[in-house]
Parts: C-alpha cells; sequence; structure tokens
C-alpha cells in the first residue's frame, strides 16, 4: 500500500474500532478514563492553585504592592495578580497539551496493552492466556517507547522550531509538527501488536517505519483531540482506548489476517 492509503487505513480504522468495542462488549473499559480524569482534574486545579498562591506570595514579598502609593496603585496591583493567574493556567494548559498525551499513553499502558491484546484475540480467534507478569512486561515497554517517542518529538520540534525562521519552512513546520506527533502517538499504540510479534524495540522501529502511513493515520484523531482547549486531554483518555483498537485492526488488516469482524 501506498502512504497515503495506509495512511486511509490507520484513520478509517477508528470507526471499525468502536463498533467492534461495543460488538463485543468492551466499553467497561471506559470506566477507566472516567476516574483517571477525576484524578487529573483533582491534581491539576490543586497544582495551578498551589503556584498561583506561590506566585502571589511572591510578587507581595518582592514588589509589596500594599505599600505603592500612587494612584491606580490598588488597580494595578489587582491586575497583576489576575494577569499571573490567567498566564498560569494558559501556561498549564499549553504545558499540559504537550505532555498530557504522553502522560496519558504511560498511565494508561497496562489497560491499552490488555485491550490490544483482547482485540487480537477475538479478530483471529487466538488464545492469549492471561498473565499478569506479561502484562507489567507490556507495560513497561509502553512506558519506554511513550518516554523514547516523547524525547524524540521533543527534539523534532527544537530543529522545526530553529528552522522555522526561514520562510519556506515556516509554511510547512505547523502541519509538519501535527504529523509527527500523530506519528509518535500512533507509533504507541502499534507497538503493542509488535511486542506480540516478539519484536524488540528496533525491529519495531523498523516495522512502524515501514507502515508509517498507517501510525500517522492512527496518531492523528488523538493528536488532533489534544489540541482541543479545556476539554482535549479529557476526551484523549477515551480516545486512547479507540486508538489502541484501532491500531490492532489496521495491522491485522494490513497482513490480511482479518476474518469478519
Amino acid at each position: 500500500m501506498s502512504l497515503v492509503k495506509d495512511f486511509i487505513l490507520g484513520f478509517g480504522s477508528y470507526t471499525k474500532a468502536l463498533s467492534f468495542i461495543f460488538k463485543h462488549r468492551m466499553q467497561w473499559t471506559f470506566l477507566i478514563p472516567i476516574a483517571l480524569n477525576i484524578v487529573l482534574i483533582l491534581l491539576g486545579v490543586n497544582l495551578v492553585a498551589n503556584i498561583s498562591t506561590l506566585l502571589d506570595g511572591m510578587l507581595s514579598a518582592y514588589l509589596n504592592p500594599e505599600s505603592w502609593e500612587f494612584w491606580g496603585s490598588e488597580f494595578l496591583a489587582n491586575s497583576v495578580g489576575i494577569l499571573i493567574k490567567v498566564i498560569m493556567q494558559l501556561l498549564f494548559f499549553f504545558l499540559f497539551a504537550f505532555l498530557g498525551g504522553y502522560i496519558i499513553l504511560i498511565i494508561m499502558s497496562p489497560l491499552l496493552a490488555y485491550i490490544s491484546e483482547k482485540t487480537e484475540a477475538l479478530v483471529k480467534g487466538t488464545d492469549y492466556p492471561f498473565s499478569w507478569i506479561q502484562l507489567f512486561k507490556d507495560a513497561l515497554r509502553g512506558i519506554v517507547i511513550a518516554v523514547r517517542n516523547f524525547v524524540l518529538e521533543s527534539f523534532a520540534i527544537v530543529i522545526l522550531f530553529i528552522l522555522s525562521f526561514i520562510p519556506l519552512v515556516q509554511l510547512i513546520s505547523a502541519p509538519a509538527l501535527f504529523l509527527i506527533s500523530a506519528y509518535f502517538y500512533g507509533f504507541s499504540f502499534m507497538d503493542y501488536t509488535a511486542e506480540r510479534r516478539k519484536m524488540k524495540v528496533g525491529e519495531s522501529v523498523s516495522f512502524i517505519r515501514r507502515n508509517k502511513g498507517i501510525a500517522m493515520g492512527n496518531g492523528a484523531p488523538f493528536a488532533f483531540t489534544l489540541l482541543i482547549p479545556v476539554i482535549g486531554v479529557t476526551l484523549s483518555t477515551f480516545l486512547a482506548i479507540v486508538g489502541s483498537v484501532s491500531a490492532t485492526l489496521a495491522i491485522l488488516e494490513k497482513e490480511n489476517s482479518v476474518r469478519t469482524i
């Protein structure tokens, strides 16, 4: 298949994955993102509140706005305080939008490994005996892959940022960044299947490079969801499950081993 056809396969498998999840009564897995979101929201709100309080204390200690006596000083002090809180919330959003995808992949790696294996077992009729040791190995590898991809994506972002000062490169930098993110997210989803093929990390890298169209198509919905303000990270926890199933189905279809779903 060409790169475009592979991209369409990876992207289009999301609708198949959602149907597959409900047909095989795997929707219970969506309960885990609900619990995860509650924890992440509480931690995020608490973190922003603590940092805002710390900055307010630093503002009072170093600038001492209470001692300002010029006209409009009270308004200026309040405005500075509000500005700091807004900046902190914006920084938290952009930072979490960038880190959030990998945080989710790391935290949810045991579930994603399990659901990918379950999907292949249902499609191929293969029995994969459940093993806590194997699940732990799969989850640990998922974490290693997520960290690796985060480092490589960060490096690519820095390079593209530097090159973006070149006019022609600037025009393609945003789409390129999106496709790079999509590729690495798709990589993480596809690696669970590669691991079941007993591929080492290096072999998985080569395998996914050969199927980079599927990786980009599979990771694109997840990457796009993370860009949605406020609710993007929340939605992506649910989409990670669909993405894992989608990646498995796409690889199986590419291998021509899919039976009637």
